[in-house]
């Protein structure tokens, strides 16, 4: 449509916007916000809600969320999971398509845009890559094949090569850096055709070269400040959103993005 008076996202840390602190260190800005905003200035009385909370897992944003979501009646949702499933041992890869199929099928039959991600690849970048890779490229297969059976928008963020670029990633090697989410942002409103901040798509500087030394240094930091929480985590059933509600839980107007 030529412009949507109302946005709501749903998903986990991805689309709350970890790590991309605000100015004014009331929580995270991220992607949506950044879409939200270019959004609002071109619509009068444009609405927005961020129903995502890091660490879901699917079923949680199936159940938690988009009922939320179709509530609002927005003409815009976006929609954004099944990450954090694909790092467990538990992942049950034919029942999340087949929901998933289900998910989209109801958001699209709202008559609201949808907008969906093949997630860039981070199999690289993480412990257990050779695990994780075959599981990304089947939920990127999915999202894809189920975007053109509902007629979803389908960002593709596994095309653009500069995802492997770490600085457009955080510290933790999970989340996006400020860079990566407005780059993110740039590739959504590029499907939805609306026109960005081109500096938002500009190729970062390439990463900073390390000595060997210093990556092995860079790795020990990174395994004891962030894989180990992770994995404690794991172990104790416990999830870095447990104590997390949504950022904006009403459908409202945008005034601080």
């Amino acid at each position: 449509m030529a412009g949507w008076t109302s946005f709501v996202a749903v998903g986990d840390s991805f689309t709350e916007g970890l790590d991309d602190p605000r100015s004014d260190g009331q929580g995270y800005r991220g992607w949506a916000d950044l879409v939200a905003g270019v959004l609002a200035a071109r619509t009068d009385d444009f609405r927005y809600a961020n129903l995502a909370v890091r660490g879901r897992l699917f079923d949680n944003i199936v159940a938690e969320q988009v009922p939320l979501a179709v509530a609002m009646k927005p003409d815009l949702v976006s929609f954004a999971g099944g990450g954090n499933d694909a790092l467990r041992r538990s992942f049950e890869p034919d029942a999340l398509v087949a929901r998933f199929d289900r998910t989209i099928e109801k958001l699209r039959g709202t008559g609201a845009d949808v907008v969906l991600f093949r997630w860039a690849d981070l199999t690289g970048r993480m412990p257990g890559g050779k695990m994780l890779r075959p599981r990304v490229d089947l939920l990127n297969t999915a999202i894809e094949e189920v975007g053109a059976k509902h007629g979803a928008h389908v960002v593709s963020l596994w095309d653009d090569a500069e995802f492997t670029n770490s600085r457009l990633w955080s510290i933790d090697r999970l989340h996006l850096s400020p860079a990566g989410h407005r780059r993110v942002a740039a590739h959504v409103l590029t499907e939805l055709g609306v026109e960005c901040d081109p500096d938002w798509l500009a190729a970062p500087p390439p990463p900073e070269e390390l000595s060997w030394v210093s990556r092995k240094a860079a790795d020990a930091k990174w395994a004891t400040q962030h894989l180990a929480p992770w994995v404690k985590r794991r172990l104790t059933g416990k999830s870095s959103g447990d104590m997390v509600t949504a950022k904006r839980p009403e459908l409202a107007p945008l005034r601080d993005a």
